[in-house]
Order: structure tokens, then C-alpha cells, then sequence
């Protein structure tokens, strides 16, 4: 047996072995802490404290990655400009049981951003709503943030809408959706720490057990209305008095929800094959008396008409330029559970499991799940935060 120094050989190459392991090992430790750091971890903690919030979960990394099987491609439910969504199952109550949820793997913030990033979750962490996706934790030992949501069985309302096969959505069930929808932006725009959405879009509106709405994917809001923004909507669904100074504030989400409102009573893209714009067709019909034409025949019943022409009307009011003249949501939410009421669902509707992501979701994401920044001065961002110019 060969000996360095009396020492076997074999033992010596085990020392040397444990000790690039446990020299590894603390790497990783040191990567994972400076992450936590440079992610806000410290400063979020604090803020969680002082709030006495106690429900908001900040998960280690070995947690999130045992989760979503080390962020395996067969996880991901969504992709977009914000991050990856995976679907992911963890262990809580001491490993006894699991929950499904949806985990966001973000962007990298800016170091300039840190606070506002935390501000943020503290704030988003605090909304709940029933037709709001719920934000329960995140993660910040990884480079960048990963955000951890309730997870929402049914794919979107656009898969609802123009998915493969068509199926029948009856007048009562859009309005339903609809009404549900504004429900959760009146409640972003009127918490203590107002949320404006920024990106509102039927990919952003998720369908839940009883295919109820659950708004999600924060996209692209705003500290306040002085902060200029990157526009990160999609552009069919902006206000084009966005597009003039990127001021955003809550008309724009009205005008957003208008153009979403159109296609329900439609069924029709916000923007056809050849260019076409629904919301100029959609106003053109309505100065023309020719909106007839325009709606989905499917829904199209003469003991429904008036519901729909008025259904029409509050779009076109959510369209209206300059922003100023349009309601706010809470008014849009009250007149379409009005007109909810005079419609009574009389059909079933699509099985839930035909809805189902079986396959990964068309969700641009945002997911299905959330980004956002408040007003006031704390930031309220619940997917990841797009950065500032």
C-alpha cells in the first residue's frame, strides 16, 4: 500500500474529497445568501415583521427546486417576457401534505430596484379577493426572484373564447366573466395601496372551479402617476393615450377591460388576420347602427338584445377618449352584474376538464399569474417587476 507521509493513499483521497464537498457546499451557501441579499431578503423580512404578517411565505431554494422537479421543462405552464411560470408541487406542514402552486421565475431586478421589488411583495402580498390570483410566497436565494402563486387549474379566457374546439359560452356566463374581471381591477384600484394592472388581456384572466375569472400577471404598472414606464402591455389591449407620455394610471386598465369587454360580446381577436382593428370596427358599428353585424351570432337572441346594445354602450364608454370621461371600474362592475341579473344561465357550461392545462397555457406572462406596481410611495409588483428607463 502506497503512503504519502504515512498517511494510505485512499484516505488521503477521501480527506481531499470531503473537503472540496464541504468547500463546495459553502460556495453555494455564500451564492445563496448573497442572492437573499442582493433580492432584498433582509429588508424583506423586516418589512414582513413590522407588518405582522405572518401568512407570506419566503421558501429556500432547495424547497422551490424539489418543487418544480429542478425547473424541469414538463413543469412550465407559461413563458413570456416577464419570466417562466412553472407548475410546481410543495410540501408544507412539516412534509405531511402538498399543494399544486404556480411558481414565477423572474428577470433579474436592478439593484436600484430592491426596495421598490420588496415594497411591492409586501403590499401584493396583502391583496386578497376572490377573483384575484393569490400571491403566497417567493424565493430570493436564487439570482433572480421567484414569486410563488395559488395555481389556477383552467387555462384563459382566451382559450375560452378562441380555442380549439369551439365551444358554446353563453351570454350569461361572459357577462359573468366580465363582471367578475372588473370586480378584481376595482378592488386593485381601491385597496389602501391602489394596483394598477397594466396589462389586461383575456391570456391574464384565468379561469377557475366553476370557470370563475382570477385576474393575473401585473404585468406593467407604475410607482405613481409621475413614474414613466416601458410600455410592456400588448399593444391591441393599450390605450393609446398610454402610448403618448407612458403615464400609466387606472383609465388605462379601464380602456384595457373595454377592449376585452368588445371581444366577449364579438368573439372576435382585438386585432384580425389582416390587420383590422376590433375596437375601430366595434366603434364604427355603433356611429354606423350596424353593431349587429359585429357580435357573436352565437349570443344574438331577441329577448337578449337590449341586455347586449347595453352591454355595448358601457364598452364604448370604457373606450371613450380622453381617458377622463371613463367610469371607474367599480361603476363598470356594478352596471355589468346589472345586466348579469336579466340573464339568467339557463345552459351548462364546458366541462371544466376540457379546459384544463393538459398542455402549457398560451399565457403570455404574466400567467397565468401576476406583476404590478402600486401608487403611493411603496411599489406593488406581483410577478416580477418590469425595470424602469
Amino acid at each position: 500500500m502506497s503512503t504519502w507521509q504515512g498517511i494510505p493513499a485512499g484516505v488521503l483521497a477521501a480527506v481531499i474529497a470531503f473537503l472540496a464537498v464541504v468547500l463546495l457546499l459553502h460556495k453555494r451557501s455564500l451564492k445563496r445568501q448573497a442572492n437573499f441579499q442582493q433580492n432584498g431578503g433582509q429588508l424583506l423580512k423586516h418589512m414582513l415583521k413590522v407588518d405582522g404578517n405572518n401568512t407570506f411565505t419566503i421558501y429556500d431554494r432547495g424547497d422551490i427546486m424539489k418543487a418544480t422537479r429542478k425547473f424541469h421543462k414538463a413543469n412550465i405552464v407559461g413563458e413570456g417576457a416577464h419570466g417562466t411560470v412553472y407548475k410546481a408541487t410543495l410540501r408544507v406542514g412539516g412534509g405531511a401534505t402538498t399543494i399544486t402552486v404556480a411558481v414565477k421565475r423572474c428577470k433579474e431586478i436592478d439593484e436600484s430596484r430592491k426596495k421598490e421589488f420588496v415594497q411591492e411583495l409586501v403590499i401584493l402580498c396583502h391583496l386578497s379577493h376572490p377573483n384575484i390570483v393569490r400571491l403566497l410566497g417567493c424565493c430570493l436565494e436564487c439570482e433572480a426572484p421567484m414569486l410563488v402563486y395559488e395555481f389556477v387549474q383552467n387555462r384563459s379566457l382566451n382559450h375560452l373564447l378562441h380555442g380549439k374546439p369551439v365551444r358554446p359560452v353563453t351570454l350569461a356566463m361572459r357577462l359573468r366573466i366580465a363582471a367578475e374581471t372588473a370586480e378584481a381591477l376595482a378592488h386593485l384600484h381601491t385597496s389602501p395601496h391602489p394596483v394598477l394592472h397594466g396589462d389586461v388581456k383575456p391570456e391574464n384572466i384565468l379561469l377557475a372551479d366553476g370557470l370563475a375569472a382570477k385576474v393575473s400577471d401585473f404585468g406593467c404598472s407604475t410607482i405613481n402617476d409621475n413614474v414613466q414606464v416601458v410600455p410592456k402591455g400588448t399593444l391591441a389591449y393599450l390605450d393609446p393615450e398610454f402610448l403618448l407620455d407612458f403615464q400609466l394610471t387606472d383609465k388605462n386598465d379601464v380602456y384595457s377591460f373595454g377592449v376585452v369587454l368588445v371581444e366577449l360580446l364579438t368573439r372576435k381577436k382585438p386585432q384580425s388576420k389582416d390587420g383590422k382593428s376590433l375596437t375601430l370596427m366595434f366603434q364604427e358599428s355603433i356611429r354606423g347602427g350596424t353593431l349587429d353585424e359585429l357580435l357573436d351570432t352565437d349570443i344574438v337572441e331577441q329577448s337578449s338584445i337590449v341586455v347586449i346594445h347595453q352591454a355595448a354602450e358601457l364598452g364604448s364608454r370604457c373606450l371613450a377618449v380622453p381617458g377622463t370621461t371613463r367610469p371607474p371600474m367599480e361603476e363598470v362592475a356594478q352596471v355589468l352584474r346589472r345586466l348579469q341579473d336579466q340573464v339568467p344561465e339557463r345552459s351548462q357550461p364546458p366541462h371544466e376538464q376540457e379546459l384544463q392545462d393538459i398542455s402549457p397555457t398560451e399565457m403570455e406572462m404574466t400567467t397565468g399569474y401576476p406583476t404590478a406596481h402600486s401608487q403611493s410611495d411603496a411599489a406593488g409588483g406581483t410577478y416580477c417587476v418590469a425595470k424602469k428607463e
